[in-house]
């Protein structure tokens, strides 16, 4: 029996967690959870954790039979480990809330090969992941226990749950892949998307350089069939392949708005489509150009573009095109085949998906390449839609082996926990900590089984910090979400983490004497990218960000010119250093509140399998923070495109962000509703995607809808990609 299937008579925790959704008073009962927590602790852990008589005895066991890697303990005296454990346990870690414990102990703490003992605590994980990112650096395995400790910085799923660990799937959050039009790079994308699959996270592919269905092929026509018999052999690749069996595979397929097939691939979503399309488990995205909004602003039919001809014309695949600049020429050509439909009705279209299944993500291409400071070409997302990387296509043989080796995408993420970030006393050394283990994965990353990965791994060196706890951090300052004083905040604080995530990249490539590939042809080299901060005044606006941070150094106009100065010296050793991914179960784990998000609830109701319900209540939740912490479900989401358009000026990279809608919207929220049907329309959801490209917002994730019934329909747990 699994040790959190314990017998539910003889234990106490589940209906004391069970208690926090029972109001005694007409108030909440928030000690119940600490209750819970204790018991839990006592009755589960305590009796089920396998003791040893020293930390000696507890490796020699753990080596012996095969649980952590030799090779991580043999980088250290065994004093050291002494030493850094006698540091973790000083500082006496103490969940804060029964679901984190729980979430911990059942998803990420070791435990014997039968199930029957925990092996781990939260310090032995935290010390195996210090150790191993510290690669043998005793200083920087110390600074990496200390953050993470004290859960400043909580790495990606896949990496805290990996590391150090002899039987183990990858460290790597995501990838990103694109086919280009010919079968043997279709072949070789199917066999990547399988292989990357098995090993690491999520596997974004974009297929926009693929022949539209009916295209010729070799002068027959009507011979091609188009990407959606494509996608249905990678949603059966995904379904078959997984990491090890711990995580699920899955994987999202982009495809240009501009595309032949545009239509038939947004149907693969529909409740009512045939079996032999329908699109069950695979995620989907479009990559959305200026001109599309451009044409739907004044109502103009739009042209779609045979991919096939328009290499031919170009002699680049169809994503490298400029469809924005090359509107009008593509359109004159008569050797461009191109079919007519009205760019509002298609709008409609793609909004009736969002509102039947979530999908498609939404990237603004045209507004990542403009903000994008590395030279070349993004041209696709990951599954979480946060990771933006310039990629360049490969040529592949009859014998399936690169002529051209381009780059694809891998990323690791990790996530800053904002509330105990901003309680750091030295900002500066807690970021180039958090660097330097990020950088460390995509140095020891082994991609070998799909080479443009490994290419564009080893140019780039990306990685990709961001945060969770936004929402907390507005509560616990008594800060409305979205209010001027929230906005000033994450303005800062993004400005900040930019500045220090920099300057720790600058750290690294002086040390190394190494620079990511093409640096010299970066914003970053010629110093353009550093003027915005030196041109104009970024500090606090209002009274209460002034105080938060007071105790911390804020760059200023001259911290920027030096840091300018440094960086067209020695360089930057990271192309991408930060994205702001969706965190799962993690969050829990940290008490922290998802991601940049507004909370869904005040006490968050969870369905754990057998278990049954448990409850979450949010972060520092009490009497005086409970009117901040508003549902994402009642907050105008033009306020959360706000909160993320301020971090985003700041992210070189994306942000997976998800918008929340209710079936039947409340009065007064929208004022464009005043008048008009109660119900979400597809007219909300255009509105509010136009708003968000107006601000500047790169990608939309995911649409969450909540319904009459109160149930939430279209919900994606990105576990693949999710910190």
């Amino acid at each position: 029996m699994s040790l959190l299937d314990l017998d539910q008579n003889k234990v106490t925790y589940f209906d004391l967690n069970n208690e926090l959704n029972i109001p005694k008073d007409n108030t909440i009962q928030l000690g119940k959870d600490h209750e819970a927590l204790e018991a839990f602790l006592a009755e589960n852990v305590e009796p089920n954790t396998m003791q040893f008589y020293s930390l000696r005895a507890r490796f020699d066991y753990l080596l012996n039979d095969n649980f952590i890697d030799p090779k991580l303990v043999d980088q250290y005296d065994f004093s050291f480990i002494e030493k850094l454990y006698d540091y973790l346990e000083a500082q006496h870690f103490q969940f804060k809330s029964f679901m984190a414990a729980y979430k911990f102990y059942a998803q990420y703490a070791l435990k014997t090969n039968d199930g029957a003992y925990y092996i781990e605590r939260y310090i032995d994980r935290v010390a195996m992941n210090a150790l191993f990112y510290g690669n043998g650096d005793e200083t920087l395995a110390l600074n990496l226990a200390d953050e993470m400790i004290h859960q400043r910085y909580q790495p990606a799923t896949p990496s805290f749950l990996n590391a150090g660990r002899a039987r183990r799937g990858e460290l790597v959050s995501c990838f990103i892949l694109q086919a280009t039009d010919d079968m043997n790079a279709i072949g070789r994308t199917i066999n990547s998307a399988l292989q990357l699959s098995k090993i690491g996270g999520g596997v974004g592919i974009n297929l926009s350089n693929l022949r539209e269905a009916g295209a010729p092929i070799k002068g027959i026509e009507n011979a091609a069939s188009g990407v959606v018999p494509v996608m249905k052999l990678l949603e059966d690749s995904f379904s078959y392949s997984n990491q090890m069996g711990q995580r699920n595979g899955a994987g999202v397929v982009y495809l240009s708005i501009f595309h032949p097939d545009i239509m038939a691939f947004l149907a693969t979503k529909k409740e009512n489509a045939d079996e032999k399309v329908r699109i069950k488990t695979l995620s989907m995205g479009l990559t959305v150009p200026d001109k599309f909004y451009e044409l739907t602003k004044n109502n103009a039919d739009m042209y779609l573009f045979s991919p096939y001809d328009v290499e031919r014309e170009y002699g680049t695949p169809f994503n490298y095109v400029d469809i924005t600049a090359e509107y009008d020429n593509m359109v004159a050509n008569p050797n461009i085949k191109k079919t007519k439909i009205n760019a509002r009705n298609l709008e409609n279209e793609l909004s009736k998906m969002q509102q039947e299944s979530g999908y498609p993500y939404v990237i603004n291409i045209d507004t990542v390449n403009k903000a994008n400071p590395i030279a070349g070409k993004v041209i696709s997302s990951n599954l979480c839609s946060e990771i933006l990387q310039v990629q360049k296509p490969s040529v592949i043989n009859n014998e399936q082996q690169y002529e051209t080796l381009g780059t694809d995408v891998s990323c690791n993420l990790g996530s800053t926990n904002i509330v105990n970030l901003m309680e750091s006393t030295d900002l500066e050394k807690s970021v180039d900590t958090m660097v330097r283990a990020l950088t460390f994965v995509s140095d020891a990353s082994d991609l070998d089984m799909v080479p443009s990965v490994q290419n564009g791994n080893r140019e780039l060196h990306a990685i990709g910090l961001g945060a969770m706890g936004l929402h907390a951090m507005f509560a616990k300052n008594h800060m409305y979400y979205g209010d001027d004083e929230a906005l000033d905040f994450t303005n800062m604080y993004f400005m900040m983490l930019n500045f220090y995530t920099l300057k720790a990249s600058n750290k690294i490539a002086r040390e190394r004497q190494t620079t990511f590939y093409d640096f010299d042809k970066s914003t970053y080299a010629d110093g353009s990218y550093f003027d915005k901060y030196i041109d104009e005044v970024w500090a606090p606006k209002t009274q209460k960000v002034q105080e938060i941070f007071a105790k911390h150094h804020l760059p200023t106009a001259a911290d920027w010119q030096q840091l300018k100065q440094d960086v067209m010296t020695d360089g930057l050793y990271n192309a991408y250093r930060m994205a702001v991914a969706p965190t799962g179960s993690i969050s829990y784990v940290n008490d922290a509140t998802a991601s940049l998000h507004p909370i869904i609830n005040k006490i968050e109701e969870r369905q754990e399998k057998k278990i049954g319900k448990i409850y979450y209540p949010a972060p520092y939740l009490d009497a005086d923070t409970i009117p901040y912490y508003e549902s994402a479900y009642n907050i105008d989401m033009r306020k959360v495109i706000d909160v993320y358009a301020e971090a985003q000026q700041h992210v070189d990279q994306g942000m997976a962000m998800t918008l929340f809608m209710r079936s039947t919207i409340p009065e007064g929220l929208y004022e464009w509703k005043n008048g008009r049907t109660d119900k979400m329309t597809t007219r909300d959801l255009n509105i509010l995607r136009n708003y968000a490209y107006r601000k500047d917002i790169k990608s939309i994730y995911y649409i969450r809808t909540y319904t009459d019934d109160m149930e939430e329909f279209g919900v994606n747990e990105c576990e693949s990609c999710s910190i």
